[in-house]
């Protein structure tokens, strides 16, 4: 079985777009100032590492919830390296989790290795092309 999402883009200004998802969602793209964006929203390439890391983050969240460890909070740091080309397609990113509060390590460690590698549908739809890396510490 498969599902569909959907998400419809209206332009917003020279280079910027409102992309709005049948879920509901919005979110505000915008080009580089090369080609007329004006800073209205987060470039094309940042938002894919924003939907790498949050969609990882929330598998983190979820699996530390149901083992009722006591994560305060997360933050997650994103490097993305791209190739100079044009295209220019990331080659590798690496994710950095950093937790707050008296999370076990051995059980920080198993939830972003889990959410990261397996239950990240961002990442499996990048790889194998893209090579992501990850590491989990405490704030």
């Amino acid at each position: 079985m498969s599902a569909t999402l959907e998400v419809t883009l209206e332009q917003v200004g020279p280079a910027a777009f409102s992309a709005l998802a049948g879920s509901g969602g919005e979110v505000v793209v915008d080009g580089s100032p090369s080609i007329g964006g004006e800073g209205r929203g987060m470039r094309p390439m940042e938002l894919l590492l924003t939907a790498l890391a949050s969609c990882a983050a929330m598998d983190v969240v979820h699996i530390l919830r149901r083992q009722h460890e006591p994560l305060e909070k997360l933050r997650i740091e994103v490097k993305g390296e791209r190739l100079d080309a044009t295209p220019a397609p990331f080659r590798k990113v690496h994710l950095r989790f950093v937790a707050e509060g008296a999370v076990a390590d051995n059980k920080l460690q198993r939830a972003v290795r889990l959410g990261v590698e397996k239950y990240c549908s961002v990442g499996a739809s990048l790889a194998p092309e893209v090579v992501v890396t990850w590491e989990a510490v405490h704030a």
